[in-house]
């Protein structure tokens, strides 16, 4: 008889960390940042356009609000998304994951926190291990291992 759990993929946890880290880092940029080419063009610039009976217009000012009014759909969406994974973390996982990644001013050490938190060095990574995973599961990007080819 065969063990049904033997056929579950295996988690890649170091990739997977990687990749929450990545959305963790994207948070942050979409916080501190709003690209430059979104920014409405300030100079003038003249050219000679022929009429047109069409109502469709577009100035390359409301080309920029239209494209900034998605940005930051697309951005508030995803901060939301984050917001609300996070905030089904239990306490000390909530803590380290904000304090680690998601400050505004400045990234937190691992050392810094766990000491401000009163745990030792094992048992802080054992909890930032567990709240990376879940928050990886959530956000749906956890990595599994290639699974390798067996002899039959």
């Amino acid at each position: 008889m065969r063990n049904r759990y033997t056929d579950l993929p295996k988690i890649n946890e170091k990739a997977t960390k990687k990749e929450l880290e990545k959305m963790l880092f994207k948070y942050r940029d979409y916080l501190i940042s709003l690209p430059i080419y979104l920014m409405p063009k300030i100079t003038a610039s003249y050219s000679i356009v022929p009429p047109s009976n069409t109502n469709a217009f577009h100035s390359s000012t409301e080309d920029a609000a239209i494209e900034r009014i998605e940005y930051e759909k697309l951005r508030d969406d995803y901060l939301k998304e984050i917001h609300d994974v996070i905030n089904t973390l239990k306490d000390q996982e909530r803590h380290i994951i904000i304090e680690r990644y998601l400050r505004q001013d400045e990234l937190g050490y691992d050392r810094e926190i766990w000491m401000n938190m009163g745990v030792g060095k094992t048992k802080y990574y054992e909890i930032k291990g567990e709240a990376m995973l879940r928050l990886a599961f959530a956000l749906k990007v956890e990595v599994y291992q290639k699974s390798e080819a067996k002899a039959g």
